[in-house]
């Protein structure tokens, strides 16, 4: 231990000055020091000052944020606190280590303030009315552990953040930010989002393997990776950051991985995202609040769902620790880890947010356990569940077992990992030629976002066909908005399309009904397409069970096709049935699901063309443009 380190941390303790300690290298933690400033809004953040001189800023981003794009949450005023920062300085994480304070911190009053049986009920209440009855594909509901904490925040955040170092490992960032009236402690296994010389970088996280007693070994992981219930996890979520990296993102964005997230008690299964950007990164920030891992999907629609079936505000539990530097290009590079896994001080209270992600196959139990393992790490390190014991040599308990090889590194699991983007399509796992000249070069299409940004997904994959495009909120999407151009694309949302109370739902009827009956190109999709098929008297129906992050092969107009399907409802014909007046059929040959439709001047799908459970998308996007855009024979 050396002088700089003790005198610096002491310093710290016993001090009043905002700080922020942050272990992101391997062998360095960084201090960072400097003024706070609390702000409204993300494009406040203050990273220049009254000179235009760029300067550091870490910035703590309350979920509360996601009221800038329009959305629904309880409202704590938790502030978007900025640590304006005057000293950045790097110590050896040894002896950072050796320099904070080791005791054990007392907590009393500790539980969770949702009991197991109780948050069980809530899992079930949303599989049933909110996963079905459409209103999205996965929803993150939190509780909170809770305990009263009688030492000094400073000495109690230094202790919890050493032992965070010692014991938790895997995290992406471990870090502790001390301002005035508030701790945050953590070790976040998940970056959010990154730019770095223009290259934005996002990392979804999810599926989630409980260490049993004793370690994770080859054949409890092989059992996890084989869980049909945490592959769709995994993939639904990379779905929709992809939706983000999209609207950001030039290219779009590509897909690495998916590579294994080894914690002290968890593993979790992870893709890498990266594309191309010249955005503010303030801006890059506010376009991907917040991860689909903490809220669920579709985003706008998931912040209602929490609303409707958690207690309490989150304060800035899901939201990020923003860490903006600024670059030799004048601007500045963005470091965003999700705020998860972490502890909250505030007045003496002790809060512990954790959160499991809801789907169809979800069992209400084992989401509980879930979020009990979720929280062992960090309760772990503060004390409030036993730790995990250090192995031993077996020929010498007194020395540690030496490090195991990670289980990534078995080949029979790296295959398992490896055979998942088996079932993902090409167009996303491979670079894009931004400069490619499609098939449909020189048209023009209007995208109408019903409320899930799929639709950004499917306005890339429509530039990489050809078309100039633009996305429209469905409240702006009158008939004189869309009227010029060559294809509208009415696109997907959540919800019930029969729900004649539903603004949104008749918006999105006049425009299927303008087009059609003015006889101007339309691609109706998902939601859009039921409204259509129930236009030309289809009946549509709830499905038995939903099929949210579902991957099926079926017959479109003739052609096999791999496609992703998000739906709860259906339009449904008798068995056999290939037309139905002006427009040829494609459905399933026994239930009579209607899969596609198609007819002069228009053409529908059911599934997500643009999704990476779609391996057959670009095939089939691009004939059914074709046949939309066609014109009708003299």
């Amino acid at each position: 231990m050396t002088g700089t380190a003790s005198a610096l941390l002491t310093a710290l303790e016993l001090g009043d000055e905002p700080f922020a300690l942050i272990a992101r290298e391997t062998g360095w933690v960084e201090v960072l020091t400097g003024d706070v400033v609390d702000v409204e809004l993300l494009a406040d953040i203050p990273l220049t000052d009254a000179a235009g001189s760029a300067r550091e800023v870490l910035a703590l981003v309350p979920f509360r944020q996601v009221r800038e794009r329009g959305f629904v949450c309880h409202d704590d005023d938790a502030p978007l606190r900025c640590l304006v920062v005057t000293e950045h300085r790097r110590l050896p994480r040894a002896e950072v280590i050796g320099a904070l304070p080791g005791m054990q911190i007392p907590l009393r009053d500790a539980g969770f303030d949702v009991s197991d049986d109780a948050y069980a009920d809530i899992v079930r209440t949303v599989i049933a009315d909110e996963i079905g009855r459409g209103e999205g594909a996965n929803f993150v509901i939190r509780r909170d552990f809770t305990a009263t904490v009688d030492a000094p925040a400073r000495t109690a955040a230094l202790t919890w953040f050493r032992a965070l170092l010692e014991h938790e490992k895997g995290a992406y960032w471990t870090f502790v930010v001390v301002t005035d009236g508030h701790v945050a402690v953590g070790a976040s296994p998940e970056a959010h989002v990154g730019a770095t010389g223009g290259i934005v970088s996002m990392n979804p996280i999810s599926g989630t393997f409980r260490h049993p007693t004793g370690g994770a070994t080859v054949e409890t992981l092989s059992e996890f990776l084989s869980s049909t219930k945490e592959t769709e996890e995994l993939f639904m979520v990379v779905d929709e950051e992809l939706k983000m990296m999209s609207a950001v993102c030039s290219d779009g964005g590509r897909i690495t991985g998916p590579h294994l997230k080894e914690m002290s008690r968890l593993t979790h299964t992870e893709y890498e995202l990266e594309g191309h950007s010249a955005m503010d990164p303030r801006d890059i920030l506010r376009e991907t609040m917040f991860a689909p891992t903490v809220t669920g999907s579709p985003m706008q629609n998931a912040c209602t769902v929490i609303a409707r079936h958690e207690r309490t505000p989150r304060g800035y539990y899901s939201g990020v620790a923003a860490l903006f530097t600024p670059n030799e290009g004048g601007g500045h590079d963005l470091d965003a880890p999700i705020l998860i896994r972490t502890a909250y001080l505030v007045e003496g209270r002790l809060r512990v947010p954790v959160g499991a992600t809801l789907v169809r196959h979800s069992d209400p139990m084992g989401e509980v356990s879930e979020t009990h393992g979720k929280a062992a790490g960090v309760l772990g390190a503060i004390g409030a569940v036993p730790r995990d014991e250090a192995p031993v040599r077996e020929d010498d308990p007194d020395e540690p077992a030496p490090t195991p090889r990670p289980l990534a590194e078995d080949p029979g699991v790296a295959a398992l990992l490896a055979s998942r983007n088996d079932r993902l399509a090409a167009f996303w796992l491979t670079p894009q030629d931004a400069h490619r000249e499609g098939p449909f070069a020189g048209r023009t299409a209007v995208v109408v976002d019903a409320e899930d940004r799929f639709t950004t997904m499917l306005a890339h994959q429509l530039r990489h066909l050809g078309l100039e495009v633009a996305v429209v909120p469905w409240a702006d999407a009158t008939a004189e908005a869309l009227a010029a151009a060559d294809l509208v694309v009415s696109g997907p949302g959540p919800g019930d399309p029969r729900d004649p109370g539903s603004a949104r739902m008749q918006r999105m009827r006049a425009v299927v009904d303008d087009r059609m009956s003015t006889g101007r190109p339309i691609l109706a999709v998902c939601l859009s397409h039921q409204i259509l098929s129930d236009r030309l008297g289809i009946a549509l129906v709830p499905l038995d069970r939903p099929h949210q992050g579902l991957q099926k092969t079926v017959d479109v107009f003739g052609e096999p096709a791999s496609i992703g399907f998000y739906n709860t409802f259906t339009a449904r014909v008798p068995a056999g049935t290939t037309r139905v007046g002006p427009a040829e059929v494609s459905a399933d040959p026994v239930t009579g699901d209607v899969y596609a439709l198609r007819g002069v001047g228009f053409a529908s799908v059911q599934g997500h063309l643009e999704s990476i459970l779609s391996r057959d998308g670009m095939a089939t996007l691009e004939r059914l443009v074709a046949h939309a855009l066609t014109p009708a024979a003299v």
